[in-house]
């Protein structure tokens, strides 16, 4: 379905450029054909369409392309045509020979693409377009990417499995076509002024394009309230917007007028589709979650994991190791960042799995000075504000990544989304069990769940279900702990939809994996990864192992208290018992009392420095009550603050 076209003003001069287009690249050329007969790279993107002949669009998409060097520092490429310029630096993962080169332009110079991403079965779609008359000149999925647009159309994505971000000109019909993958790992920002329009892979690439760099009031206010960075068309950059999952731009050039169209609408995918439950449902997760590591352990550059002893962590690293095994002489790697505070340390955990599977394991432990120390470049790497200092731990497992030369990371994001794996999801469950099978089995539910996990107590629930399921006693907790706002944030809409969405785990699990959720977590990873020139793959979010999860009967996802029961269960001969059946969660926490109370004073002189805190706070209300904020308030005052300084935001 369209969104209604963003346009430019109509007075702005629509002379368009016909001189034939061109590409140029630079950069090494090391490897010759891959074992696989792959060429793949991941990648940093820019574009931009010249408006009214103001700026100077060659030197513009240089400097567009030069501001994301780290994400590919294997080589460069450029395209020209008229008022449109693509910029494409690229980071070799499989086979960097001059056939995946980029900007790419097809054989027959209808269509460029600038192009960021994986396409994993583009082997299998090499064949059905051979089959269909296409010749290939490359072993490369862009040429494949090219190949499926010119045979399909916008319909190419959806026969897609993997990651992408890509603009395509279409010399043929006069247009730009881009699109973001259906979960939105690989990010897409772009901006509309009365001069051009122009997108990248990173809001860096945008703002000098912007002339002054404005906070997003809208944006900052929620965040400020509710610490909730959502999937949203808008960012924390007044101007900068997103391009949103699951959906594709359309940017006429006979008009320079743009329209956003979804392609992927996962509610839509799972209507009709009936509960899967029974031995079989257990034994088909298997089945595609090892087809999904397998398809991202294609590499001719070391291939690791994320490790931190949990059981979506454990289950990627074990069982990629067993399959990497077949085909290399050499240890599998994983990489743990162990928190300094024994609290929420999970180095024996990790230890546990690394025995289990002959891992290679690479340890990082960061204290106070390198979290002080490397704090602003995470804030830059952000490039908007987050929840808490585990980004930074993320970000020094990607450091120690290509510190061992490993390339490549596996990760296990997403699984708590498509599972039911985290704490807020009891509460929905509970209701279900209440309202399909009575208060007696709920009630004995609950008990089997405070005994199976150790971070819930009756208590605990109570208190998540009123939150959950009240709109307003949330937004009511919210402004209790927010007296410093002012103005007063209204109640994001996100809250109402939360609770509606509780009343059915299917909506539930759509609204956290879509909107609520899971967007962050993939922003952070992505930044976090391609600042060290890491690309990391997600094998829960191969997308039929989405639908087939989210479409699981409940009782397969919690059982007997027991949350992502069906990975516990299927994973059984893989992972250690004390893993599969762990009844705590922690994941790569931060040591965040250890490291903020020692921050403190920084963080206070700070906030009460900021001019833009002070557009959102009263003053005087900070002054007094700051330091009663619990770590959470502090942290989201001083990292807009942070954010504030790091970009020159007015």
């Amino acid at each position: 379905m369209g969104i209604p076209p963003c346009s430019r003003p109509a007075s702005a001069n629509t002379t368009r450029g016909r001189e034939p287009g061109h590409c140029s690249h630079s950069g090494q050329s090391q490897r010759g054909p891959s074992h696989s007969g792959e060429s793949r790279i991941m990648c940093g993107i820019a574009g931009i369409v010249g408006f009214t002949g103001k700026i100077d669009i060659g030197s513009r998409i240089k400097e567009m392309t030069d501001a994301v060097h780290h994400r590919g520092p294997d080589g460069e490429g450029f395209y020209r045509n008229g008022r449109v310029a693509f910029g494409h630096r690229r980071l070799a993962v499989v086979d960097l020979s001059p056939g995946g080169h980029q900007p790419m332009t097809s054989a027959d110079g209808r269509h460029v693409v600038t192009y960021n991403g994986e396409i994993y079965n583009f082997v299998e779609l090499r064949r059905e377009l051979e089959a269909l008359g296409h010749r290939f000149r490359s072993h490369s999925d862009t040429e494949v990417l090219l190949a499926a647009y010119a045979a399909w159309g916008p319909d190419c994505l959806t026969r897609m499995n993997g990651m992408w971000s890509f603009a395509l000109h279409d010399t043929d019909r006069d247009l730009i076509f881009a699109a973001r993958d259906r979960f939105g790992e690989k990010p897409f920002h772009y901006v509309r002024t009365d001069d051009c329009f122009a997108f990248g892979s990173e809001i860096r690439q945008l703002l000098p394009l912007l002339g002054t760099v404005a906070a997003n009031p809208a944006v900052v206010s929620e965040y400020l309230l509710a610490g909730v960075p959502l999937q949203s068309a808008e960012t924390f950059f007044s101007g900068v917007l997103n391009l949103a999952a699951g959906h594709y731009l359309i940017h006429d050039l006979k008009s320079d007028r743009c329209t956003i169209h979804r392609y992927y609408d996962l509610a839509g995918r799972l209507s009709g589709v009936g509960e899967r439950d029974g031995p079989e449902a257990v034994d088909e997760f298997r089945r595609v979650f090892e087809d999904s590591i397998r398809l991202r352990l294609r590499s001719d550059v070391r291939v690791g994991t994320c490790l931190s002893g949990g059981l979506d962590s454990s289950s990627v690293s074990l069982l990629a190791a067993r399959l990497n095994g077949a085909g290399s002489g050499a240890p599998f790697s994983a990489i743990t960042a162990i928190s300094e505070d024994p609290a929420n340390s999970e180095e024996a955990y990790a230890e546990e799995v690394v025995r289990a599977g002959g891992l290679n394991w690479v340890r990082t432990r960061p204290d106070y000075e390198d979290f002080r120390d490397t704090l602003p470049a995470v804030i830059r790497q952000q490039e908007e504000p987050f929840t808490s200092p585990s980004v930074c731990m993320q970000s020094f497992v990607m450091r120690a990544a290509r510190e061992n030369g490993i390339v490549v990371l596996l990760d296990g994001q997403g699984a708590d989304e498509i599972l039911l794996g985290y704490d807020r999801y009891y509460c929905a469950y509970g209701l279900a069990v209440w309202r399909q099978q009575g208060a007696r089995e709920a009630l004995r539910w609950q008990r089997q769940m405070v005994r199976n996990n150790v971070n819930m107590t009756s208590l605990r629930f109570a208190a998540l279900a009123v939150r959950d399921l009240s709109p307003a006693l949330r937004y009511l907790h919210y402004l209790g702990r927010s007296r410093h706002l002012s103005p007063r944030p209204p109640m994001p809409d996100w809250v109402r939809q939360y609770a509606r969405a509780c009343l059915d785990l299917r909506s539930l699990q759509t609204l956290e994996v879509e909107n609520t959720g899971l967007p962050p977590l993939l922003r952070f990873e992505d930044k976090n990864a391609m600042a060290h020139s890491i690309e990391t793959r997600l094998p829960f979010l191969d997308h039929r192992l989405v639908e087939h999860s989210i479409a699981l009967a409940s009782a397969l996802k919690m059982r007997d208290g027991w949350s992502k029961w069906v990975v516990r269960r299927s994973m059984m001969d893989v992972l250690p018992e004390n893993i599969a059946w762990r009844r705590n969660k922690i994941g790569f926490a931060a040591p965040d009392a250890m490291w903020l109370s020692r921050h403190a004073g920084v963080m206070e002189r700070m906030v009460e420095a900021s001019p833009l805190v002070g557009r959102f706070c009263d003053r005087n209300r900070v002054r007094e009550g700051y330091r009663r904020l619990d770590r959470a308030g502090q942290w989201r005052l001083y990292c807009l603050a942070l954010w504030e300084e790091q970009f020159g935001v007015s």
